[in-house]
């Protein structure tokens, strides 16, 4: 089974996880990024469980981009107590008023991060970037990027493989080291973790709160590791719009070309419809 392709394995491995019990209640604060420091804030509940994803492989020169003020408004770098450990992730994020979460996978890659950065920059909208290990590493740089512009800075585990396959030891160095490359970077662990094709298990729940993270699965899945066609990402993506869900694209792993392109499309769509694109904090 290539990375990209979904077989019978996955579907087996997505049937485990949906039969997990659902997650006691979390309490999250979601910064609005339109609001100016004092905003009130919101509050969310809990959500289900979730499905798939490619990695990415591929590693390149640091951004061109460079910092910019948009960081005055991000929230301060904390170290919050351990999360609860959950037996589903989060997967949509209610009571959040009409708004939504942009999320991107397997990054970050110097071809096309620099990319979706700068059109959620121009929009001036924070999103959430679940960051392999093996990529991070050499492109610390573009996490520091995010970071500084306000966005959530996440863990996808190192070189992204099916977690329910492997042991205790093997999940927790591949959380564990990845957690430490965006520390080193940023000067704080990520506090929220995504499974690798949506694969979790128990010792993955439970090595992740170990470590300090919550779980994010997603709501709506473009699919765009499949390069359906910039329009069809486009189409997913609004047809899916709601408030409180979660969108899964990603930024590196392939060709994300199609990504970059579909994102210049339907953010400003989003917005126009007024949605406020936004990201969760933890209490």
């Amino acid at each position: 089974m290539t990375r990209d392709h979904t077989g019978p394995e996955r579907r087996t491995l997505l049937r485990v996880v949906l039969g997990l019990g659902a997650a006691t209640a979390v309490h999250l604060v979601v910064a609005d990024p339109a609001s100016t420091p004092g905003h009130p804030a919101r509050t969310a509940g809990t959500p289900p469980a979730a499905a798939a994803g490619p990695p990415a492989n591929v590693r390149g020169r640091p951004s061109p981009y460079r910092l910019e003020p948009m960081t005055a408004g991000a929230p301060a770098r904390f170290r919050p107590a351990r999360p609860p450990v959950r037996t589903r992730p989060f997967e949509h994020l209610p009571d959040l008023g009409h708004s939504m979460v942009l999320s991107f996978d397997d990054g970050p890659d110097p071809r096309y991060t620099p990319d979706i950065l700068a059109t959620l920059r121009a929009h001036r909208v924070r999103a959430m970037f679940f960051v392999c290990g093996e990529m991070a590493e050499g492109n610390p740089d573009l996490l520091r990027e995010m970071a500084d512009d306000g966005h959530v800075v996440g863990n996808h585990s190192w070189s992204h493989p099916l977690i329910p396959k492997l042991s205790r030891p093997a999940i927790r160095d591949e959380l564990g080291r990845t957690s430490d490359v965006v520390e080193r970077a940023l000067g704080a662990p990520p506090l929220w973790y995504r499974a690798p094709y949506g694969a979790w298990n128990r010792n993955s729940f439970e090595i992740g709160a170990e470590l300090g993270m919550e779980p994010m699965a997603w709501t709506v899945d473009t699919l765009d590791w499949k390069e359906p066609g910039t329009g069809t990402i486009v189409r997913r993506v609004l047809d899916g719009a709601a408030p409180g869900v979660v969108v899964l694209s990603h930024d590196a792993g392939g060709d994300r070309s199609q990504s970059v392109a579909a994102l210049r499309r339907y953010l400003p769509r989003l917005l126009e419809e007024g949605y406020r694109i936004t990201v969760p904090h933890r209490v």
